[in-house]
């Protein structure tokens, strides 16, 4: 297990801490984009309410329900669709990064579930139109471009935007782990997301300048 990384027992034993679980869906697939580039598998993640990419879940009491249980009924209300996650589905448990101010400590669960890709469609389409917390907590669900493009789009773009909290690591880690994508794209998708990062910076200082130029 990876430095910093609990077993889910050794994480229920830190009491004092509030605790929430994650899930990443998944699937394969043999739709390709254009007809041409294969999508080979379809991963789910969300836009969350603060403009930051991560999965869904959310705050579970140990006290009242398993982490299981607890994902479960987080999942109802984000996808609006029942997804029950088994313990054989937990990946990894850690502390959150640690925040200023914060009086006390977050243990994240981390979980990831292969489906049928009709299981997919179907949370897809709940999300939007039964889900409770559309629009508020989630702003929708969106799916990993696992494949790079020419011009290096697709997941390098993806990469270059922000997550929340680990999010990055973990879909990163579940990538190479259950090889979806392979170390050499992995690589190579990464560096070019941070030379789009270097971009964006820049983009973000001209716009700005825009608000600070004085109007007329």
């Amino acid at each position: 297990m990876a430095s910093g990384q609990l077993s889910r027992d050794e994480a229920l034993e830190c009491s004092h801490s509030r605790h929430a679980c994650h899930v990443m869906l998944y699937s394969d697939t043999a739709s390709q984009l254009f007809g041409r580039i294969p999508i080979r598998h379809v991963v789910l993640m969300q836009m969350r309410f603060d403009g930051l990419l991560g999965f869904p879940g959310g705050l579970v009491e140990p006290s009242e329900e398993t982490l299981e249980e607890g994902l479960t009924r987080e999942l109802l209300e984000e996808l609006g669709v029942a997804v029950p996650v088994s313990i054989e589905d937990h990946v990894a448990s850690s502390f959150a990064p640690s925040r200023p101010g914060s009086s006390s400590r977050l243990m994240l669960h981390f979980y990831v579930k292969k489906m049928e890709e009709e299981g997919i469609l179907e949370v897809e389409k709940a999300a939007v139109s039964t889900a409770v917390d559309h629009g508020l907590e989630v702003m929708g669900m969106v799916r990993v471009p696992l494949y790079t493009t020419k011009s290096d789009g697709g997941l390098p773009f993806f990469l270059s935007h922000s997550f929340i909290g680990n999010a990055r690591s973990q879909l990163v880690d579940s990538l190479l782990r259950l090889h979806l994508v392979s170390p050499q794209e992995l690589r190579h998708a990464l560096r070019s997301s941070q030379r789009k990062h270097s971009e964006a910076a820049r983009d973000l200082r001209a716009a700005l300048e825009l608000t600070e130029a004085p109007r007329r």
